[in-house]
């Protein structure tokens, strides 16, 4: 897997993460949801350079101008509902991409730290010779990747796979690369060193889906 992280270069980006990092911060939910929303249009943009473009001639009112657009057959596949503020943010930029939707949720079930990642619903256009980007704010154990991963084998075969994640561990990180296609390349923000008994990255964040909609049952 190719890896893309900004942890080790000053940029905007570094403002957007201290932000949803600062648990004072974190209280007001709408700019958590517009700061993750924003670091998606900053990991995208630097996406776009990758992607397959093609020339193209507009006429502007004084007439023609030599441009170009991408090519690329986009889909973006979020992962709910955690993953919506980063597909707001990367939608914003490629507007013209066809949208997924996937629900995966952790499952203890002896009520200890143990858990599954259970995936239950799943809507997605044809993936067949696409692009394919997959969006998880927090890439903790690497588990939900892989079981979406599962889940998209019969909707096709992408042409490449990216994924957009916000903050993942080294485990997370390592897991993923070791069940996706050695081709596809992954964007994330910042690589965090470790998790905590539950699984969640340390020192990351808290839980992304409660901060942005608030805590669930």
């Amino acid at each position: 897997m190719i890896i893309h992280r900004f942890d080790h270069k000053n940029s905007i980006l570094n403002t957007f993460m201290a932000e949803i990092r600062d648990k004072n911060i974190q209280k007001d939910g709408m700019r958590f949801r517009r700061n993750i929303e924003r670091i998606g249009e900053v990991l995208g943009y630097e996406l776009s350079k990758t992607l397959d473009y093609e020339d193209l001639v507009i006429e502007t009112p004084f007439g023609p101008k030599e441009s170009a657009k991408t090519s690329d057959s986009l889909v973006l596949c979020s992962v709910l509902r955690a993953g919506l503020p980063l597909h707001h943010g990367l939608l914003n930029y490629f507007d013209g991409a066809e949208n997924a939707f996937i629900s995966a949720y952790r499952h203890h079930p002896d009520g200890g730290d143990a858990f599954d990642v259970i995936v239950k619903y799943f809507a997605a256009p044809s993936l067949e010779g696409k692009t394919l980007i997959l969006t998880d704010p927090m890439l903790a154990t690497g588990k939900t990747l892989e079981n979406v991963l599962k889940a998209l084998r019969n909707h096709g075969t992408p042409k490449k796979i990216h994924i957009i994640s916000v903050i993942g561990s080294n485990e997370g990180v390592d897991h993923v690369a070791n069940v996706f296609p050695k081709e596809t390349q992954l964007w994330i923000a910042s690589i965090d060193e470790g998790l905590t008994s539950k699984g969640y990255i340390f020192p990351g964040l808290g839980d992304a889906g409660d901060l942005s909609y608030g805590e669930k049952l």
